[in-house]
């Protein structure tokens, strides 16, 4: 078989061995700072990455309702949030026994109006609020950077 015919075949053969993605939902937290808009990162609980409150859909809530819930456990963050995704981004997450899976979250924004002092993970993660552009800075996902620049 010559190369132009096995990628035909490769490209058409190759979703139904594709595993599809996971949904997830995540709060984008913004609110005005002194210089501007900032956003609020936190920190994974594994890999101490910077990241933004995300997790699994939540039977009888929207996605919206459910980053806000995300928001509220992993951050002491209320605020409006919009009911209309502001985007997506991709990335790869290791789930019991090491198997990794690749998940798509759907983006929320958060106006806050409430930081907490207290809140249901404070022990377990660090939350920091940061311009867009060094959030953007911060994490890792390509799609993340770019929802962040997309606030300047």
């Amino acid at each position: 078989m010559n190369k132009s015919a096995f990628a035909a075949l490769t490209s058409f053969m190759s979703p139904a061995f594709r595993r599809p993605e996971f949904v997830q939902t995540a709060a984008l937290c913004v609110r005005q700072g002194a210089d501007g808009p900032e956003v609020l990162l936190v920190s994974s609980l594994t890999s101490r990455r910077w990241i933004i409150p995300k997790g699994w859909p939540m039977d009888g809530r929207t996605l919206a309702e459910a980053a806000a819930q995300e928001a509220w456990e992993e951050a002491g963050i209320r605020g409006t949030v919009s009911p209309e995704s502001m985007g997506s981004f991709g990335y790869r997450k290791l789930v019991k026994g090491g198997v990794p899976i690749q998940c798509r979250c759907e983006v929320y924004r958060i106006d806050v109006t409430e930081v907490a002092a207290n809140w249901p993970e404070k022990k377990e993660r660090e939350r920091r609020w940061l311009s867009p552009a060094e959030a953007a800075a911060r994490v890792e996902e390509p799609e993340l950077k770019a929802l962040l620049l997309g606030l300047l």
